[in-house]
């Protein structure tokens, strides 16, 4: 029934035809069970958030970085460097000095050589060289100098607190005169993030948007519980998974607010639902029942095209986006159980108090001559009216904004993007100031021959297009291998430095590599970033290819129609390419002020994936309603307009608590976070206004009748899934 007669049945007895019995559903019967069970469903989900958190508190976290990649050129040398005992096979940190009048006066010098002494003794260091042994470790003007701490592992191995130590002893030796910072990746990893602004934020806005949205405490506060119930558990989960997978350390602030906005978005989709049916006449049992019978189906369908999504993931074998991946699913699993379980539960506890305001707020609305929906009803017919040209204006607009993400440049964010505040970032300038802009992203040749090997290739690199200086070539502890530094003229992230690898790889190690005899390949962090960005790049298309041809198939077993996932398909991409677009011009371009530079490899699968699967979210629940009018109505049009009265406004409103729970990622000080948020919050605004408000019933309109066609041949071979239940059933 839609919601044009709900207002005139909120106070009218329950309809004939509509017994307070279950209706034979599979989700309306774990809604009956909840309802019956409210305390047993309550304290089952208290018990499980005690016990993962408890669990995870004892157990610690494990969260390690792996972004190797098998098969590459930066792979093997470090596989390389390991096997033949180079001191290059550890990660190392810089620990940079600054002395206006110079660094090697008498005093300064014995102070610094006793911390390196110090920092040498220390767990996890394997050398120190000093600059005052190495003089192209000091500037020119002689007022910089550095000193390289080898790390006897990869900066993600090396426990955070030995790099700590590390720190803690180097900054102990400055002075007034003497300024000290540190380097590498491991002193990034392991220098505070900050504290947790954007999950405060997030939940905050969330309880504002709910709050203006119910007008009452306890209405907007069930939600809110289900939601904070599932991330809470989730994140506990999350923890101990990290023991057993490889996920990154970055992965927790993302896990807490996706799982913020999803739970917050599956319970209100439930919540909406069983509200209408309130005002249809059902009592607060029933119309539990009802919602889950109805809605619930929508968030099963949806939760599992996210996980879907997610685990397509898992197959691109990208390091710890696996593990980001897997702790992703897990946290939308959990808020799936949470809206299908913990929510009819405290539905049933709260269940008379929210009919009362339910139904207050529908009598006030009718005494007032307000029809639910009829400025989204308005809306439907205004685009009825002229849907071609509303449908182009829409699309065209959003390949505009989708144009700039065509020249994309995919990459990792360095130091050089760090607070202008920690450690690291002060570092970079310093090394940039004193060496060059290079000096901050070396690529590490490795030469695996004899030593005249190593010296010829060192020289011909000297002479290289894009290249500074090189260091000597440095014999590994077997003698087999020759290890020669390249420093580029540009920094890490700049494109000058991403040719400079490709030139290096495809036009300059060939030649060396059939004058010399020997095998040459091109390490180190730079150019395994490079290396990351070009695989996942090369395995997108695959990965798109999959998600969206398994969530098609999806659709078409729900709706049974050609058309309908052909369309979600197309404006889901739609709506991601708007916000990669969107983040190029931002993080790229340097719109709004923002530091330059590229866009963080792994994020446009993370965010495909992610977005991918909450699009359906607002599809489904749309076309779901439309197809419900049009098998009551058979009246196409009629079924557009009520399908958007009746989903619209909650649409906005979860789109809405979505957009500000990711934007409040823009409050982080990580730009890995913030181009995270950015893109999801413009996907999520782009997908809930233009595409479903404006998009879809336009094309929903011009498909007409042929909206619902499929071939009888593949009819009689498709299994038939039922989403939603028609309401006045």
């Amino acid at each position: 029934m839609s919601s044009t007669r709900g207002a005139a049945a909120s106070i009218a007895p329950p309809a004939p035809g509509r017994p307070d019995q279950p209706r034979g559903g599979r989700f309306g019967s774990l809604a009956g069970w909840a309802q019956r069970h409210r305390w047993a469903a309550l304290l089952i989900w208290v018990a499980v958030l005690a016990a993962v958190t408890l669990g995870s508190g004892a157990a610690g976290s494990a969260y390690k970085n792996n972004f190797a990649l098998p098969g590459t050129d930066s792979q093997a040398a470090t596989d390389l460097f390991t096997k033949h005992g180079s001191a290059q096979a550890g990660d190392s940190v810089d620990i940079v000095l600054k002395d206006s009048r110079g660094i090697d006066g008498a005093g300064r010098k014995a102070a610094v050589e006793k911390m390196l002494a110090e920092v040498k003794g220390l767990p996890g260091v394997a050398d120190v060289r000093s600059p005052y042994t190495d003089t192209s470790a000091v500037s020119e003007d002689g007022t910089i100098g550095y000193a390289t701490v080898t790390l006897d592992g990869k900066a993600e191995a090396v426990p955070k607190e030995d790099v700590t130590a590390i720190i803690d002893t180097a900054k102990s030796a400055e002075t007034d005169g003497l300024q000290i910072e540190l380097g590498g990746d491991a002193v990034r990893g392991a220098e505070e993030k900050g504290s947790p602004t954007a999950e405060l934020a997030g939940i905050l806005a969330a309880v504002v948007i709910l709050g203006l949205l119910f007008g009452s405490v306890v209405a907007a506060a069930v939600p809110l519980i289900t939601a904070l119930f599932a991330v809470g558990a989730a994140t506990g989960l999350i923890v101990l998974a990290s023991h057993v997978f490889t996920v990154a350390d970055f992965t927790p602030p993302i896990t807490m607010l996706v799982g913020l906005g999803v739970g917050v978005d599956y319970a209100l989709l439930i919540f909406y639902r069983y509200r209408h049916e309130l005002t249809d006449g059902a009592d607060p049992a029933e119309a539990g029942r009802r919602a889950l019978d109805a809605a619930g189906r929508t968030v099963f369908f949806a939760g599992c095209t996210v996980i879907i999504a997610l685990l397509g993931l898992v197959a691109l074998g990208l390091g710890s986006l696996q593990g980001v991946a897997l702790a992703l699913a897990l946290t939308v699993l959990t808020t799936m159980a949470a809206s299908l379980v913990l929510l009819p539960a405290l539905l049933a506890l709260f269940g008379k108090r929210i009919q009362r305001h339910v139904l207050r707020h529908a009598a006030k609305a009718t005494a007032k001559g307000k029809v639910e929906g009829r400025r989204w009803r308005a809306l439907a017919a205004a685009v009825q009216r002229r849907p071609l040209p509303s449908l182009l204006v829409a699309v065209l607009a959003l390949l505009a904004l989708s144009a700039p993400a065509l020249g994309m440049r995919l990459g990792f964010a360095d130091a050089g993007n760090d607070p202008r505040t920690t450690t690291s970032r002060q570092a970079y300038d310093l090394l940039a100031e004193g060496f060059g802009p290079g000096f901050n992203g070396p690529l590490i040749v490795l030469v695996q021959g004899d030593e005249a090997a190593g010296q010829g290739v060192r020289s011909e690199l000297a002479e290289a297009e894009g290249v500074a200086m090189v260091s000597p070539a440095m014999p590994s502890g077997d003698g087999t291998l020759s290890t020669v530094i390249v420093y580029p003229k540009t920094a890490p992230q700049d494109e000058g430095t991403t040719d400079l690898v490709h030139h290096l790889r495809d036009e300059v190690a060939p030649g060396l590599e059939r004058d010399t005899g020997a095998e040459i390949l091109v390490g180190g962090s730079t150019a395994a970033s490079q290396d990351f960005a070009d695989t996942v790049s090369q395995r997108l298309p695959l990965f798109v290819a999959v998600v969206v041809g398994m969530s098609s198939l999806l659709l078409m077993l729900v709706f049974r129609s050609v058309w309908i996932p052909v369309k979600a398909a197309l404006l889901n991409l739609l709506s991601i390419s708007a916000a990669l677009g969107a983040m190029t011009l931002v993080f790229q371009y340097g719109w709004f002020g923002v530091q330059q530079g590229p866009i963080e490899a792994f994020l446009p699968v993370l965010i495909f994936a992610i977005v991918f699967g909450l699009s359906m979210d607002y599809e489904v629940f749309l076309v779901s309603r439309i197809h419900e009018e049009w098998e009551r109505t058979k009246d196409h049009s009629l079924a557009v307009r009520e399908g958007l009265a009746t989903t619209g406004k909650v649409i906005t409103a979860a789109g809405a608590i979505m957009i500000v729970v990711f934007g409040a990622f823009m409050l982080s000080p990580d730009r890995m976070l913030q181009q995270f948020g950015l893109g999801l919050a413009v996907a999520i605004l782009v997908d809930a206004l233009v595409i479903r408000c404006l998009i879809v019933p336009a094309a929903m309109q011009l498909l007409g009748k042929w909206a619902w066609w499929l071939p009888g041949p593949l009819a009689r071979r498709l299994p038939k899934v039922a989403l939603e239940r028609p309401a006045n059933s």
